[in-house]
């Protein structure tokens, strides 16, 4: 794995679980400012803004703010997102399992790290064109709700094997299930539940103190 291009650790925003508090979009998108100043401070890898149905001119502020604010450790990713990503001068841009072929985006925006999301046996066509594929759901996850398809490890490690491109693990993944994904060969791990504020999720620790766990449990 190039740490300059598949980063291994990822915080995936989720400003109405960040903030369910929230009565205004304004007020959510504060929050997830906040959020990201946090995460820069605790200098993750990346911040993957997953904010798709937010105005394409709020997110493209919001993400043109992100990107103002970063250090050269934290880089900012943008779901699905292309023109956005390109506008607000974004490192990269994160497609769904179903978004735009990874080769039209090289097109379109040669200078993006380009990932995607891969479920279950999925073998992408175009996962020669992306820098990282992201893998999950390798746990339950409160994000997909109960019930759903869980991958798992074993999962997981074929995914590695066989997708010929560095693999993210997510869905479920806390610190204490971080080594175990790292075991099968993944290049990292994303969350969106352990870094939301305390009570937020069943493993939330907030950004500082899930960031440092996570580090240890990787050592990083």
């Amino acid at each position: 794995m190039s740490p300059s291009v598949v980063p291994s650790l990822h915080l995936i925003t989720s400003r109405r679980r960040l903030a369910p508090d929230a009565r205004t979009t304004r007020a959510e998108v504060a929050a997830l400012d906040a959020q990201i100043d946090d995460a820069i401070e605790a200098g993750l890898d990346v911040v993957q803004i997953r904010e798709r149905d937010l105005d394409a001119g709020l997110l493209r502020r919001l993400v043109a703010g992100a990107v103002a604010r970063t250090t050269a450790t934290t880089r900012i990713v943008v779901s699905d997102r292309v023109d956005v990503a390109v506008a607000a001068g974004a490192a990269g841009v994160h497609l769904p399992a179903a978004g735009l072929p990874a080769s039209l985006v090289r097109i379109v925006a040669p200078g993006l790290v380009v990932g995607r999301s891969v479920h279950g046996q999925e073998c992408p066509d175009d996962r020669g064109a992306c820098d990282y594929l992201m893998f999950g759901t390798v746990f339950a996850s409160e994000s997909k709700g109960e019930g759903s398809a869980v991958a798992g490890l074993d999962a997981l490690r074929d995914a590695v094997r066989t997708l010929s491109r560095p693999v993210v693990a997510i869905g479920g993944v806390t610190p204490e299930r971080a080594s175990a994904c790292l075991e099968t060969g993944a290049a990292g791990v994303a969350a969106i539940g352990a870094f939301l504020p305390i009570g937020r999720a069943r493993d939330a620790r907030g950004v500082h103190a899930a960031t440092e766990a996570f580090r240890a449990a990787m050592r990083l």
